[in-house]
């Protein structure tokens, strides 16, 4: 598929090799293996067995998490790189997770995090985030955006450069609006590296009412359609 889709896109002799990416010892990584940027959105869910683990400082079965690190190795320094990844990496509290946010954050200025909204990758099961970093720098404050179409994203319904017009507009100045903020890097380190962050921009949502409330105006509003009905019925 993959040879296909490059070909498609006007590289006649793409270049593939078929092998396990996460079989490489990262400790072998040298300076003529980086690479200045990085797209990727690896496969989660997936468990990969213990001797891949060994190539990795920070031991883990979830795929998507030894691919992090993975991606952090590779770049140099300076490199930029935009990684796909659930959201419940943000906050997942097992001792894998944590310290991968760690070195995510003492390594890397991760700057911004794009949380989208479900529906946005086809299969993918679960919410996503985007994260944006840039290796050689620790993190000192990281911007969020709430990405809201506005419609609900699927096959025939998918996400469109349109829908991410503000985000790009107003992730220049990493600037605050209803749907973004900034949170200070020392915040997070004493929330135990927890990048999950609730909007606090985000209007106040009406307080729910009471069901008493509630049943009392259902009874009202059948009442209301009795009589109408008993009116209609008076005209036959």
């Amino acid at each position: 598929m993959a040879i296909m889709n490059l070909i498609l896109h006007g590289i006649d002799a793409p270049n593939i090799l078929h092998i396990n990416t996460l079989a490489e010892n990262l400790a072998d990584v040298q300076e003529k293996d980086r690479f200045d940027i990085i797209l990727a959105n690896p496969p989660f869910g997936g468990k990969e067995r213990k001797e891949i683990q060994q190539n990795f400082p920070i031991k883990t079965g979830e795929t998507a998490f030894l691919f992090l690190q993975h991606f952090i190795k590779r770049l140099k320094a300076g490199g930029r790189a935009a990684v796909v990844i659930k959201n419940t990496f943000l906050s997942n509290l097992d001792k894998a997770s944590t310290a991968l946010r760690q070195e995510l954050m003492e390594s890397c200025n991760l700057h911004t995090i794009l949380d989208c909204p479900s529906g946005t990758f086809l299969g993918a099961g679960v919410k996503t985030v985007v994260l944006f970093f840039e290796k050689g720098a620790p993190t000192r404050k990281v911007w969020y955006y709430q990405l809201d179409p506005g419609r609900s994203l699927g096959k025939t319904n998918a996400l469109n450069d349109d829908d991410l017009k503000e985000f790009v507009e107003l992730q220049k100045a990493f600037a605050e609006s209803e749907k973004s903020w900034s949170v200070d890097a020392k915040d997070i380190v004493e929330a135990g590296f927890d990048l999950s962050v609730k909007n606090p921009n985000a209007p106040e949502e009406a307080p729910l009412r009471e069901p008493r409330d509630i049943l009392v105006e259902i009874v009202a509003l059948d009442k209301e359609s009795s009589d109408l009905l008993a009116q209609i019925g008076g005209m036959l």
